[in-house]
């Protein structure tokens, strides 16, 4: 059985307040580490890339930690076993982002949603309230749906980059949870296992997901296939590393097809269909062979960063006592052209029902005659 949407259902968010909520992290002290380690020192080991040495000392100063409950403001107090440490990171204002999303399909388990590009999917970083996730729980709260008022709180299974727009699925219980991420994985594992063939990968997998992008430069094949491995190099502002391409990686495969060409803006329009979902894949592999993502601030012709130099430790702290934002692009950086346009599933809990979801394309990554038939 098919079951195919193109036309959204409806749209909710909400918009965001000035300040978020701030956050409160909370640490015990143990006596085979943390015991006898003076405040300072234990926040900016432990925790060096939140903010350099004097940011922790601003923070401790403007009486932001607590040690049982009681604010402490003296660097060199020192930490006994068992107690209970509590920073308290302060409200700010998140950076502009959009907050509407379209649902393209919903059911008992599960909730497909358009998301804007411009959008975080979870907190990280400056977003930690401007996200998808926070619109999901404040839908949630208001009781939108019989079975969200019965306690249930869609989550994403999977992430969409910041500038991504497109379909982006969300599991609204337990077991759908656990099967749509098992399709994700599965899809991904294939991909390493060689003694599989493209056919074969094909009638086992369970999801699959077509993207648009507009790439610089003109491909001249029609089809390509990219097979290169995807891992991390360290860079700045980026503490868990940078995706790139890299021969030591992990497999990835990415399928392209070029859907129009066009010679006087050097620019190629394509669609990828992705059978491993490494993150910022479509970007590292378009650069890879030489067509980054137009607009791209980040990956460079080889799958690899703008900046390779390895930029010498800053330690200047914004006013919050944290790292000042990275001089360099970062992956949540915008201004690149890339949609997650289809989407077919099996159902994550009966298995009998395929789903075909389209989020409707931006016009910039439309092709001359579907424009012309939406005219």
């Amino acid at each position: 059985m098919l079951c195919t949407t193109t036309s959204p259902l409806n749209s909710f968010g909400s918009p965001w307040p000035d300040l978020n909520d701030g956050l409160f992290y909370s640490d015990a002290v143990s006596t085979t580490s943390d015991s006898g380690l003076t405040l300072i020192h234990f926040y900016s080991s432990k925790y060096k890339n939140s903010a350099p040495l004097q940011g922790w000392l601003q923070r401790i100063h403007n009486g932001q930690i607590t040690i049982d409950g009681e604010v402490v403001k003296e660097p060199k107090a020192i930490l006994r076993d068992g107690m209970e440490l509590v920073y308290h990171r302060l409200p700010w204002r998140e950076p502009d982002a959009p907050y509407l999303l379209q649902v393209l399909y919903e059911d008992d388990d599960m909730i497909a949603l358009n998301k804007p590009a411009g959008l975080q999917v979870l907190p990280g970083g400056l977003f930690q309230q401007r996200t998808v996730l926070m619109q999901l729980q404040w839908r949630a709260s208001k009781g939108s749906s019989s079975l969200e008022t019965q306690g249930s709180h869609p989550v994403p299974v999977h992430r969409l980059g910041r500038g991504t727009s497109g379909i982006l699925l969300c599991a609204k219980t337990k077991v759908a949870k656990t099967s749509l991420a098992a399709f994700f994985a599965e899809g991904t594992s294939l991909i390493g296992d060689s003694s599989n063939t493209n056919m074969e990968q094909s009638k086992r997998r369970k999801i699959s997901k077509i993207y648009r992008a507009l790439v610089n430069g003109i491909l001249k094949q029609d089809k390509i296939i990219i097979k290169q491995p995807i891992g991390t190099m360290r860079y700045p502002g980026v503490a868990k590393g940078l995706y790139v391409a890299s021969a030591s990686g992990k497999p990835a495969l990415s399928k392209v097809e070029v859907l129009e060409r066009d010679s006087q803006l050097n620019q190629t329009l394509v669609q990828v269909e992705i059978e491993s979902g490494r993150p910022h894949q479509i970007r590292i592999h378009l650069s890879f062979i030489g067509h980054p993502l137009l607009g791209d601030p980040l990956y460079d012709v080889g799958g690899q960063p703008m900046c390779f130099d390895s930029e010498h430790e800053d330690e200047s702290f914004a006013e919050d006592g944290g790292y000042e934002r990275p001089a360099k692009p970062v992956p949540g950086d915008c201004g690149y052209y890339l949609h997650a346009h289809q989407l077919v599933l099996s159902h994550p809990t009966t298995n009998e029902q395929v789903i075909k979801i389209t989020a409707s394309l931006p016009p910039i990554l439309r092709t001359q005659a579907e424009t012309e038939e939406l005219m």
